[in-house]
């Protein structure tokens, strides 16, 4: 099945990254370190091509440190791209970033001129606006845990050798691997009704049963876990008393609150897409 979406903001800002191009030296690239693949636009790498580049590996925090360590080696060795993997509530060092970035540009003729202007790329809810507010020390944009809180283009002045432009979140118009929805929709990338609840439930449980079925049992107190996805759903949902008129579990809140425990990291640090070759 192709997931097929693409609200008209997206298209709007699309249009607007093209016309800023010829404007920005270099582009910070904004990636959720737990799916660094899916969580990657194949339309920003499109449009950016020729330009400067750095991957932020973003909410490293929540992610299996292990792979993370993997991804950065593989945008770095692979790809040939400035990669940092961090998490922007925590970190303690972001003016590196802005070090980086004019680093890229030095050899430049312009660079003594004027400032270095860095456009912040990414899809929904990667964490662009709270990097933004971290590297300038002062809230600058507007946050939230949730997709499309950006809606506009800013400019933000971070000293008089360093401009940021923060970006709406864009996202591709369709996804024709159909899993990288479902790892967008469990994380919180795309907003909760695009997808059935269920079936991001489904899809999570399935993941974790196999590569992270101890968290499962721990958390959940299950000392024989399921391989069926809606049996194991099932029983988290009796575990927690998730019970309706006659003993019936509630599956639909049992759903939620399993996709609900991944994004809040009540599951230990996660990663759901694994690099395409062994480090």
């Amino acid at each position: 099945m192709i997931i097929n979406w693409y609200p008209g903001h997206m298209h709007k800002t699309r249009k607007q990254i093209t016309e800023s191009l010829s404007q920005t030296d270099v582009i910070i690239e904004i990636l959720d370190a737990r799916i660094p693949s899916s969580s990657r636009n194949p339309l920003i790498n499109e449009l950016v091509q020729g330009k400067k580049r750095i991957i932020i590996i973003n909410k490293s925090d929540l992610a299996d440190p292990g792979t993370t360590k993997k991804w950065t080696k593989f945008f770095n060795d692979r790809e040939g791209i400035i990669a940092l993997s961090l998490s922007s509530t925590t970190d303690k060092n972001p003016g590196r970033i802005i070090n980086m970035s004019r680093d890229l540009c030095k050899n430049e003729v312009w660079f003594t001129r004027r400032p270095v202007r860095a456009m912040i790329a990414g899809i929904p809810n990667v964490g662009k606006s709270t990097l933004i507010n971290k590297i300038h020390g002062k809230k600058k944009t507007e946050v939230s845990n949730k997709p499309a809180v950006t809606k506009r283009f800013q400019r933000v002045s971070i000293s008089k050798g360093f401009e940021l432009i923060d970006t709406p979140g864009v996202l591709w118009p369709k996804f024709e691997d159909q899993s990288v929805g479902y790892k967008l929709a469990i994380l919180g990338s795309i907003k909760d009704s695009i997808l059935d609840i269920q079936d991001i439930a489904r899809f999570a449980y399935n993941y974790m049963e196999e590569h992270y079925g101890e968290r499962l049992k721990t958390r959940f107190k299950i000392n024989d876990l399921p391989l069926e996805s809606q049996e194991g759903i099932t029983l988290i949902g009796k575990k927690r008393g998730f019970l309706l008129k006659g003993g019936t579990v509630d599956y639909d809140r049992a759903c939620r609150l399993l996709i609900q425990e991944i994004r809040d990291g009540k599951l230990g640090k996660l990663s759901f897409d694994e690099v395409p070759y062994e480090n």
